[in-house]
């Protein structure tokens, strides 16, 4: 090649050289992942995670953004409007995706239209958690409770529309028992007035209340999935306990503003993947209780809609609503 030509073409930005993707180039600054609840709760314990993980191979840092209330949708709705460059990451849930739809009379924003799938990365059961003042040690002495004081207990939500919430209403429903719904900004407020007594119970992410549980300053009754979960295998399944037919439990992941490139997304998700794949990142969420997943792009579209034909009914049959 000639030195001019050779002299020329190193003289040009690199993105205009031909074959060069925005993947390849990708990124060029720091990115920041926004987290729907506040600081000490599930969500954010998996968003600081991954974001450390992620800051390791992306070569630029993941920063951690909490924008909290309306059960996710204020975060979500910050995530959807932002430019689709990859730089905005947002930690959906199932419950922001599929609860909060059939939820609230006006979403600010289409969490299954303005946002794109990048890769769920971890699931998790509840668990149903009372203050140690409350007179029942087991499932059958709380329902004997909430059927003996209708509309007396209280139950503490993460906010309307979590997964914390709907596991409430499920079991309220299949139960036909009146409890109150006491919503707050997230888990880590609501579990501080659940130790305070402020509030007699609630259906917590096992990562958060599994500490409380250990300290002996919230009694653990039962977890929420299909399966005893191997953070509290001694505890029994809400429908081992009794409820038939109570299931629940909830998934977080990885998602960007719809329009992103997709060589982009692919490149965000492999990096996603691979730190879901990390022994640190694998120790921690195992010993907090999560399960790790790190999906394809795909298989967290298929998951979405999954949970969208199955929470959707539940809320209806709730009559629970929210503004």
């Amino acid at each position: 090649m000639p030195n001019l030509t050779r002299r020329a073409l190193s003289a040009l930005p690199l993105a205009a050289l031909p074959g060069l993707t925005a993947a390849q180039a990708f990124p060029a600054k720091p990115v920041r992942l926004i987290c729907p609840f506040p600081p000490g709760g599930a969500v954010d314990i998996a968003s600081r995670a991954v974001a450390a993980e992620m800051s390791k191979t992306l070569g630029q840092p993941v920063t951690v953004e909490n924008k909290p209330g309306a059960g996710g949708n204020i975060g979500g709705a910050e995530a959807a409007r932002s430019a689709p460059d990859g730089y905005t990451l947002f930690m959906t849930t199932s419950g922001i995706s599929a609860i909060n739809p059939a939820l609230y009379r006006k979403m600010p924003f289409d969490p299954n239209k303005d946002l794109t799938p990048v890769s769920a990365l971890v699931s998790l059961s509840n668990v149903l958690v009372v203050h140690p003042s409350v007179k029942a040690s087991s499932m059958a002495e709380l329902l004997a409770l909430v059927r003996a004081n209708p509309g007396k207990l209280t139950y503490a939500s993460s906010g309307s529309g979590t997964s914390i919430h709907m596991s409430a209403e499920m079991f309220k429903h299949l139960t036909g028992t009146d409890i109150v719904h006491v919503p707050y900004k997230g888990s880590a407020p609501a579990l501080t007035d659940l130790l305070g007594g402020q509030v007699q119970m609630m259906f917590d992410n096992i990562p958060s209340a599994l500490p409380h549980i250990k300290a002996g300053k919230l009694r653990a009754l039962a977890t929420t999935g299909a399966r005893r979960d191997p953070a509290l295998p001694d505890l029994p399944t809400v429908a081992e306990a009794g409820v038939t037919g109570y299931e629940a439990g909830v998934w977080f992941g990885l998602a960007v503003p719809a329009g992103t490139p997709a060589d982009v997304v692919a490149r965000l998700n492999a990096e996603a993947v691979k730190a879901t794949r990390s022994p640190d990142f694998v120790r921690r969420m195992s010993e907090l209780g999560y399960l790790i997943l790190g999906t394809s792009a795909e298989q967290m579209a298929s998951m979405q809609r999954a949970e969208q034909a199955r929470w959707a009914p539940v809320v209806k049959a709730s009559g629970a609503t929210a503004d």
